[in-house]
This record gives structure tokens, C-alpha cells and sequence, in this order.
């Protein structure tokens, strides 16, 4: 049996006996570990910011309605603070990605290409 199970196009796909090979590498766990020190500590903070916005808009009305200048509401700001995070979250994602995680993937792949010829 070759190194690939099947070809798609010039691609060619790795056989899961490699796949299982490189999910036990060293490489690998550090990029999982690298993943998992940006995604959980993140999400765990975007989730405690979004309950408190809830809780304040259940429990906390007159907080809420506090005019901050002409119709504009804490409520208001808080909501549209949510979305920011959410944009400021991706972005950083994204640079933490692109200077963490894609190396290291790249350089995987480099050596399953290379475990391939």
C-alpha cells in the first residue's frame, strides 16, 4: 500500500496510519497546547463578559437605562461592546494564528510531505 489512501487532483492525501504518527508527535501536542493556552482562556473571558451583559439586562434595569448622552443607554454601549470584542477577539485570533499556529502546522505538514515521498 502506498503512502496515500487516495489522490485528489495534485494533492495527496496522507494515510491515516501518518495521520496517527503525527497526532502523537511532539510537534503535534505543542501545537494543540499552543491552541488550547489561546482558545480556552479567551472563551471563558468573552463568556463571563456576555453573562454579565445578560445578567445586568435581567437584573439590573436601572443600570441599564442610564442615559449616557441623548437616546444612547449603558444597555446600549454594553450590547455594542459585545460586538467589538467579538471583531477584537478574531482579529487577534487571526495574528496569533498567523504567527503561532501556522508555522508550526506548516512545519508538520512540511515533515508528512516529506514522510510521504
Amino acid at each position: 500500500m502506498s503512502t496515500t489512501e487516495y489522490s485528489h487532483g495534485d494533492v495527496s492525501v496522507p494515510s491515516g496510519q501518518q495521520f496517527v504518527t503525527i497526532q502523537a508527535s511532539p510537534e503535534f501536542a505543542e501545537l494543540r497546547r499552543k491552541l488550547r493556552r489561546f482558545v480556552f482562556p479567551m472563551t471563558a473571558l468573552f463568556l463571563a463578559w456576555y453573562a454579565t451583559y445578560v445578567l445586568l439586562g435581567a437584573f439590573a434595569h436601572d443600570f441599564m437605562a442610564i442615559k449616557v448622552f441623548g437616546n444612547i443607554n449603558v444597555g446600549l454601549l454594553i450590547g455594542l461592546g459585545q460586538f467589538l470584542t467579538t471583531f477584537i477577539i478574531t482579529g487577534l485570533y487571526v495574528r496569533f494564528a498567523h504567527r503561532e499556529l501556522d508555522p508550526r502546522a506548516e512545519a508538520i505538514r512540511s515533515k508528512l510531505d516529506g514522510q510521504a515521498s
